[in-house]
């Protein structure tokens, strides 16, 4: 009896041993369950991201094998990507356009009223783009011209501080002690143009290069988004000899529609009066062909050094055996006229001003080497990245991610493009539709419309005859001037 009852005191200490090891296992494992679970939801996806932003590059100049540009660097990337051939702009103006990527929000929602402050002023507390990333444990830095000026940051998106490349704009000693103010005596303005024979990275963008291939050697072996902002072929048009030697003057073909639209409404139109400060452009009347083939020449150059610019990112990211492993969007602020109606700027709701080159190219894409038609705007980068990376999208974004569209090109996530531009106290709302782009003029006070522009695509691409006024329109008319004021929501396809 006693050794039966020691037995089952030794049975039933040994069970009760055995539960409590069982006990503390279970809690060691569901230790390591926890902590499996929190990686993986803290570390998705872990593709890199290099975010390459390009100013004032239109696209119906130099972007996928037009013969009169030389892109080969693009157009590798679009190879091994997909290109949107309707992607626009929401402002053709750089600081709204940048900030609205940044932020994913619409200039309406954003509420700012101009260049002197980011999005941070009126959404102080939104997660921007980097932001995103950064907090999913990815290094994130900018380097040149992201947000706009050197006065403009969002230190919170950053792992370590932005680059700002420190060269000047000029390198001819004739031009470097100018300024670009209308007051000053044309001799005293710096020019439009210089071709200087220099190095790549004696000018800002060749800089901004540099710094950016030492980062992603410093980087390759942790996650990380780098956003590299190119200046050019902004103004002044600035570039190295070598890419102005690319050109001969003779093949530069001038647009062929140097007018105003016809019947369209003086405020649809800009005077440029910046483009005329610089000492080599007339500051009034009408301006010659040979500047405007000048003009074009030094545009054509600059965006052949930011190709140059994006080869060697793309060259860097072979060699470090990156590229299957990374996500590469290239996009424009927004596009530019040189010379279309009559204008050098940007600051339009025209097609050209407003349309712009869009390619992403991401690890393991069955599109690649394709275009879609399908419409994209600038306002979608965002929502497409975040879900490229299997981040959370953010509850304030109003863009629509392109991954349908990019597994399948003939898919649309959008019926419309939407872009604005203010004139003379008045608000130029465009919606472009497959086969037509419909601006709204009103003032911005008492709402009313003071001009209509309605361009028929299939019969006008270059938008040079208004039909707005046209009786035969009316309907057409109407139903783009609803689905206007239906805005962006309604354009998205579910």
């Amino acid at each position: 009896m006693k050794n039966s009852l020691a037995q089952r005191r030794g049975g039933a200490e040994a069970e009760s041993g055995f539960f409590r090891i069982s006990a503390i296992l279970r809690e060691i494992i569901f230790f390591f369950v926890l902590l499996f679970a929190i990686s993986v939801d803290a570390a998705p996806n872990k593709w890199n991201v290099v975010f390459i932003a390009i100013d004032d590059l239109r696209d119906e100049l130099g972007c996928y094998g037009h013969k009169h540009m030389h892109t080969p660097n693009i157009d590798r990337l679009a190879a091994r990507g997909m290109r949107f051939d309707h992607a626009y702009a929401q402002m053709a103006l750089c600081w709204p356009s940048r900030n609205m990527v940044f932020s994913g929000i619409r200039l309406d929602s954003l509420g700012m009223k101009g260049p002197t402050h980011t999005f941070r002023k009126t959404k102080p507390n939104i997660v921007a783009l980097p932001q995103l990333f950064k907090n999913h444990g990815y290094y994130t830095r900018s380097f040149g011209k992201i947000l706009h000026h050197n006065g403009q940051d969002d230190p919170v998106s950053w792992t370590e501080r932005r680059f700002w490349p420190p060269a000047e704009k000029y390198q001819h000693p004739d031009n470097r002690d100018c300024r670009i103010t209308v007051d000053r005596p044309a001799n005293h303005r710096n020019p439009l143009v210089e071709w200087a024979d220099v190095a790549d990275n004696v000018y800002q963008d060749g800089q901004t290069t540099d710094e950016t291939i030492r980062t992603l050697r410093k980087v390759k072996d942790r996650p990380f988004m780098l956003m590299v902002g190119y200046m050019k072929p902004h103004t002044p048009l600035n570039a190295p000899k070598r890419y102005w030697d690319l050109y001969a003057p003779a093949n530069i073909k001038l647009a062929p529609n140097p007018f105003k639209p016809k019947n369209a409404p003086d405020i649809a139109m800009n005077g440029f009066r910046y483009v005329r400060s610089f000492r080599d452009i007339p500051e009034n009347g009408s301006i010659p062909d040979d500047v405007y083939r000048r003009v074009r020449h030094a545009y054509y150059a600059c965006v052949s050094y930011i190709d140059a610019q994006v080869g060697v990112l793309l060259d860097e990211l072979d060699r470090l055996k990156l590229t299957d492993n990374t996500v590469i969007v290239l996009w424009s602020d927004h596009g530019y006229q040189l010379g279309e109606h009559g204008m050098i700027c940007k600051h339009t709701n025209f097609e050209t001003s407003t349309k712009v080159p869009l390619v992403f190219s991401f690890p393991g894409q069955e599109t690649r080497g394709l275009a879609t038609n399908s419409f994209a705007e600038l306002i979608d980068i965002y929502p497409t990245l975040a879900e490229l990376c299997g981040l959370p999208r953010p509850d304030h974004l109003e863009g629509a991610s392109l991954v349908p569209v990019l597994n399948d090109p003939k898919k649309h996530v959008k019926s419309a493009a939407f872009s604005q531009y203010p004139r003379g106290g008045a608000m130029g709302r465009s919606i472009r539709v497959a086969r037509y782009r419909y601006t709204e003029w009103r003032q911005q006070k008492t709402k009313a419309i003071v001009a209509r522009e309605l361009y028929d695509h299939r019969t006008d691409p270059m938008e040079n005859v208004n039909i707005a006024g046209d009786p035969s329109q009316a309907v057409m008319l109407e139903r783009l001037s609803k689905q206007l004021r239906a805005g962006w929501r309604a354009a998205v396809v579910p």
